[in-house]
């Protein structure tokens, strides 16, 4: 690769990197991942999301910025797919353990389903008093909106690297480097115009790694490092936590089903461990 041209800002709990060979408008792409920050942040008490998670209006409608119900949709749709092991609800056990905070003061349900979400095109409303979080596939839409701003700039190759979500496109194959639960990084092979995500799952969150993946009810993840390619950030991002849960006599095939490939821990050991 000639010369390569790369901004980093600190964005979505993580350092956002942006490259091309190409010299690009980074600045639009970096807005619209500001955008999707300010808009689903679990953290920030005004976003859209903390304002629908508001206890106090369960059952009413929450008027909601498109991109904001176009999360939520995608967020259902995969729930529904993968018969609940995505499951959006559970900020409620999340706020419990203190890996979230609670910006409200009432006790929610530890979860539910996504058939407690009624959507309509600009608005949305709880039907039961639960917390929503949509950090991960929230965090993967953000790379996917940066890279159809630069692709509709008329940039066409290069990558929006957000942390444990990444996204290549064009004539650019960009070497990976994952950390795992024990704080090792392995390089694996490059990624070409596709997605990659990366979760991983402790047996409680640190410093280090606070993200923290439970399933709703008794579903409980298998520890280790779970790593998802598919097409779009949004859904690589979606099924590492479905592929945390699966059996392993299912993980293959159903995250095939689901759109993605599961990135096994024999082809992570055929990495370069630094």
């Amino acid at each position: 690769m000639a010369e390569v041209h790369r901004r980093l800002k600190p964005l979505l709990g993580t350092f956002v990197e942006i490259g091309s060979p190409q010299d690009a408008d980074f600045d639009s792409a970096f807005s619209q991942i500001a955008k999707i920050q300010n808009l689903l942040s679990y953290h920030d008490p005004e976003s859209d999301l903390s304002r629908l998670n508001d206890a106090s209006r369960v059952g009413a409608w929450v008027q909601l910025d498109p991109l904001s119900v176009r999360v939520l949709r995608l967020a259902r749709a995969v729930s529904l797919a993968s018969s609940g092991l995505f499951n959006p609800t559970v900020g409620g056990e999340l706020e419990g353990r203190k890996v979230l905070p609670s910006h409200q003061g009432s006790s929610p349900l530890k979860s539910g389903t996504v058939l407690d979400i009624e959507l309509e095109p600009r608005r949305a409303r709880l039907l039961k008093p639960v917390r929503l979080t949509l950090d991960g596939i929230a965090k993967g839409f953000a790379v996917d909106l940066a890279v159809q701003t630069l692709q509709r700039s008329g940039v066409s190759d290069g990558w929006v690297n957000a942390g444990g979500d990444l996204r290549v496109f064009g004539d650019v194959a960009l070497p990976v480097q994952v950390r795992t639960e024990r704080g090792l990084t392995k390089r694996i092979l490059g990624i070409r115009n596709a997605a990659f995500a990366t979760s991983i799952v402790r047996e409680a969150p640190s410093e280090t790694f606070p993200a923290w993946i439970v399933g709703g009810g008794e579903l409980r993840p298998k520890l280790g490092t779970w790593c998802v390619q598919a097409q779009t950030a949004w859904r690589a991002d979606a099924l590492t936590k479905v592929a945390a849960l699966l059996s392993d006599e299912k993980r293959v095939s159903e995250i095939a089903r689901l759109g993605g490939r599961w990135i096994s821990e024999v082809e992570l050991q055929e990495g370069e461990w630094t």
